[in-house]
């Protein structure tokens, strides 16, 4: 492989719409079955029991971790509880369109990643300068979902 291809990638999957942690799931679930090793950090998804943590227990921790930093979904409007935002600069994660990590540092952080390692980021409302800086950007919209029909979350679909 040239040394082109073996370039760490930034991925952000962002947007309103249903998926951008299922496809980081996929890209990770992926990566194992190729060798990589995976670190997955969730903040905002907080304490509730996730499927996906399940599933990485069973591939192993040396293989695919979950971390969860946060204390459960973030509001999107006013400013943010203090607890909160500890918990993203411990993280550093992406929040920055909530107001929890400010822009420069995680702009910083991924300018200095080592060159092989990929970060996949996700998250509705990602900043004009982060996709500027990311390789791959996609976005999630929005068409239909149960939730308008008065469907709850269901497991091993939401979460």
């Amino acid at each position: 492989m040239a040394e082109e291809e073996k370039k760490g990638l930034i991925i952000v999957h962002t947007g309103a719409g249903k998926g951008k942690t299922t496809a980081a799931l996929g890209l990770a679930l992926r990566a194992v079955g190729n060798g990589l090793r995976v670190l997955m950090v969730q903040f905002i998804k907080g304490s509730r029991r996730y499927g996906e943590q399940e599933a990485a227990k069973l591939l192993g921790e040396e293989k695919f971790a979950i971390r969860v930093m946060g204390r459960g979904y973030v509001k999107s409007t006013g400013p943010p509880a203090p607890a909160d935002k500890a918990a993203a600069e411990e993280a550093w994660a992406y929040a920055i369109s909530y107001g929890l990590v400010g822009l420069e540092p995680v702009l910083e952080a991924l300018r200095q990643k080592p060159a092989e390692v990929h970060v996949i980021l996700t998250g509705r409302n990602a900043l004009a300068e982060l996709l500027e800086l990311a390789d791959l950007v996609t976005e999630m919209r929005e068409v239909k979902h149960p939730y308008q029909k008065g469907v709850k979350a269901q497991p091993g679909i939401e979460y």
